[in-house]
Formats: structure tokens, sequence, C-alpha cells
């Protein structure tokens, strides 16, 4: 079980069992889940921080590192995004929202920023910040993103990450994991 603590803006994760009992990072993936209903909280500098310093850690090909991570606190801007983006309306409501762009001539400069936007939302979470990934590659709204963000034409958007204190702790039921993976070849039973 995991309780977090929101004081002095700072959120840290407090694990209720021993640590040699169980991987603390298996832990956090599992307990991650999508947010979209924030309490108006500021994030704190460092929790920032940490988790930019976690994304740009992410796995890169040939170590290109095509990414360039923006980071959204003006609610007018939030708005503005919010309004673009389809499914991501709640962006104007959380107190903070990354935006992570890839340098378009780097041949997987999708799979670079999709795994440092994993490391970022995992980063939060580790700090007890939970969030909500919105797509960004392929929409419409992401070239009128990086215009808003004033962003160089040589990246495009990749994702968008709202994050904050959660307002609403609703979880969704997973697969179970006889329908997900398979060992050897698949085999339809």
């Amino acid at each position: 079980m995991i309780l977090t603590n929101h004081s002095d803006s700072q959120s840290f994760i407090y694990l209720s069992f021993p640590l040699r009992s169980m991987n603390v990072v298996t832990t956090l993936i599992k307990s991650r889940h999508s947010v979209r209903k924030f309490k108006p909280d500021p994030v704190g500098e460092l929790v920032i921080a940490d988790a930019l310093e976690c994304a740009a850690r992410a796995p890169t090909a040939m170590n290109v590192q095509p990414w360039l991570f923006g980071v959204i606190r003006d609610k007018k801007i939030l708005a503005e995004i919010a309004a673009l983006a389809e499914h991501g309306k709640f962006i104007a409501d959380c107190p903070l929202c990354f935006a992570v762009f890839g340098e378009k001539k780097q041949t997987y400069y999708l799979e670079d920023c999709c795994a440092a936007t994993e490391n970022l939302i995992l980063a939060l979470l580790a700090h007890g910040v939970s969030s909500c990934w919105v797509a960004g590659e392929k929409k419409p709204y992401a070239e009128q993103v990086r215009h808003l963000l004033d962003v160089p034409d040589s990246y495009t958007l990749v994702s968008l990450v709202a994050a904050g204190n959660p307002a609403d702790m609703t979880m969704t039921q997973k697969k179970e994991m006889k329908h997900l993976a398979f060992f050897e070849t698949f085999r339809k039973e």
C-alpha cells in the first residue's frame, strides 16, 4: 500500500511495508493510473526538477536525446492547450502540464520521447503527484500547441502530461494477464 503526504508543496511517498519484502519500482509502476481531476495545489519546484531529470535519463537510440520539455503553469496557456486537445479538456484545471517535444529529423524521436514521458510520469508518482498522458503525436492540434509555446519548427509535440495532486482517485480495472501475454508463440485457445 502506498500512502502520500502532501505538505509544504512537497510530496513524498511512504510505503507501509518493509522495503526488503517488495520491489519499490514495480510497486510504483503497478500503482500508476491516470488522473483527470486535480486539486489546485501547486507542484513543488524540487518535484518538477526531479521529474525532468528522470525524463531526460530515459533510454534513447544512440544516445541522441531528441527531446525538449516544456513546463506550463500559466492558467491562460493551460486553458488554450485544453481548448485545442479534444481529449485533454481537463488540462485547463490542472496546476501543471508538461509538454514533451521530439526533434523531427531524428529517426527514433517518437520511441525516445515516449520513454521520457513514462519516466516523467513515474517520477511524478514517486513524489505523490498524479498525472495523465494526453496524446500529441499525429494529433491535429500538435502544430498549434507547438506554435502556442513558441517551440522551434524542428520539433513536434509527442505528448502532454497533466499533473497535480489528485482530487479524484478512481481506479479502472486492468485486463487479466492471460489476455495480454504469450510465451514463445501465440496460440488462440
